[in-house]
């Protein structure tokens, strides 16, 4: 018997009509014309609130959900975000700015960094922002400015477990780490620490991201919850806020799922009744990829058709320069394919021909699909790559040999 090889989780999120894929209602003509592009990001606001909403249904109510702006930054979309989340997490003080002008409350955003500057201490401690300390010199730091500029800062420890994320697309906690302070270092610290020097909010436990394994994350969440409940013994004040991590994975691959929360929230919700003292905290699920990730499709225009030694090549004007991750250079160590089709050309009655797309840059790596049958590609089609929500344009490098810029709109 001949194994089939793995296919790619059905792209659902997007209405398509008349063999055109539609986002945000529009076609990617309609897109084109509104931006005078015919290359560009496109995000539907609906696709992200269907997130927001499975988490909400599945996730105990009693735990907040606050969004990683860094997945995407694109600041009509953080906008639209804050009315749909409980709050934002940053990681810049370029990513501050952009939270802070949503009208978010300031209680409601944190600061988080492995090597903050003492530029990016100061503008937290004087917006007011929790910052969340990483280093023990980060907090010293943290309290001489806020004792120079007369403010307390607000400060949550972020904490590096001893435990790991299984089967993490991304490992952040666990071993050695550049993130957060070694749990067993903070557990004798916290007894010692002067509290009247700063308001301590509370902890950040964060152990990895990119998951598509429930029983990864269960595990995760029970370690988590333990953790928690060591620190705050520990600790000599009350703690207002624990930041349980994220995690939550999205389908990129052949033969990936999508996850399932449903058993996540049944766990967490038990987690709540056995860790009672943990529960009277406000207790926060942070998210990015999760939520904008599938919400957003990558669209260029085929340009060139040519074949090589028997071998298909789609020219196209978009590449690496504006999707980087799609190119399999933002981590993968084999270079895998997104999901891709051919936008104008959606239904299953095109004959499909094995192909290569490519864009304009100077270098093999420039792929922005590898051997994919799609459907009867010609001159003039859009080739959209799915998934593109999370870490677009601002993980790419968009003046690598001086291309145009890619556009980005929110419908």
């Amino acid at each position: 018997m001949v194994k089939q090889a793995p296919i790619h989780a059905p792209m659902t999120q997007f209405d398509v009509v008349n063999d055109q894929l539609l986002v945000g209602g529009k076609t990617l003509d309609q897109i084109a014309s509104i931006m005078g592009k015919e290359v560009f990001y496109a995000y539907d606001q609906q696709v992200i609130r269907s997130q927001v909403a499975q988490f909400k249904s599945a996730i105990p109510e009693q735990i907040k959900l606050h969004y990683a702006i860094k997945a995407n930054p694109y600041p009509p979309l953080v906008q639209a975000m804050k009315d749909w989340v409980d709050g934002f997490d940053v990681a810049s003080q370029k990513e501050m700015l952009i939270a802070l002008q949503t009208g978010m409350p300031i209680k409601d955003i944190s600061f988080a960094g492995p090597s903050k500057q003492l530029s990016e201490i100061e503008a937290a401690v004087v917006a007011g922002v929790t910052l969340h300390v990483e280093s023990e010199l980060e907090l010293s730091r943290a309290i001489d400015i806020g004792t120079r500029l007369g403010e307390k800062p607000k400060i949550a420890f972020r904490v590096n477990p001893a435990f790991e994320l299984k089967a993490s697309g991304m490992k952040m906690g666990g071993g050695p780490k550049q993130f957060g302070i070694d749990e067993e270092i903070l557990l004798e610290r916290l007894p010692e620490l002067n509290y009247n020097a700063f308001d301590l909010r509370g902890f950040h436990i964060f152990w990895g991201s990119q998951n598509l394994k429930a029983d990864a994350i269960i595990d995760a969440h029970n370690n988590t919850f333990a953790l928690a409940q060591k620190l705050v013994d520990a600790t000599p004040v009350s703690v207002e806020t624990i930041n349980l991590g994220g995690g939550f994975g999205i389908p990129y691959f052949a033969g990936e799922q999508r996850l399932s929360l449903n058993d996540i929230g049944e766990n967490l919700q038990g987690l709540l009744s056995q860790y009672r003292d943990i529960a009277k905290s406000e207790l926060v699920i942070e998210l990015g990829r999760y939520l904008v990730g599938e919400c957003g499709i990558y669209a260029s225009k085929i340009t060139d058709i040519k074949t090589s030694r028997g071998h298909t090549y789609l020219m196209t004007n978009g590449g690496l320069h504006h999707h980087l991750s799609n190119s399999g250079n933002f981590g993968q160590v084999i270079r895998k394919n997104y999901p891709v089709a051919i936008g104008n050309k959606m239904s299953d009655s095109h004959e499909k021909q094995k192909v290569t797309a490519v864009g304009p840059l100077c270098t093999p790596l420039d792929t922005l699909a590898d051997k994919m049958e799609l459907n009867n590609p010609v001159i003039g089609d859009w080739l959209v790559v799915f998934q593109s929500g999370a870490y677009g344009p601002t993980a790419s490098p968009q003046d690598f040999l001086g291309h145009p810029h890619v556009t980005e709109i929110l419908l």
